[in-house]
């Protein structure tokens, strides 16, 4: 994914359909500069995560 398309989804009111390894994710914050994504998956909001954009794909 890309990082503009990353932080559109994390600005949204809308939650996206966000998969990272198979688990449905919501995006936090995006690191353009470092193209990565702070993430958790939504049925375990604690398990927080920074993942490259690349890792992550809209469905």
């Amino acid at each position: 994914m890309n990082a503009q398309r990353a932080q559109e989804i994390s600005e949204s009111p809308v939650i996206a359909k966000v998969m990272y390894n198979g688990e449905r994710v919501y995006i936090q914050h995006v690191d353009a500069n470092q193209a990565t994504a702070r993430i958790y998956p939504l049925d375990d909001p604690q398990k927080e995560q920074e993942v490259p954009l690349s890792s992550l794909v809209e469905q």
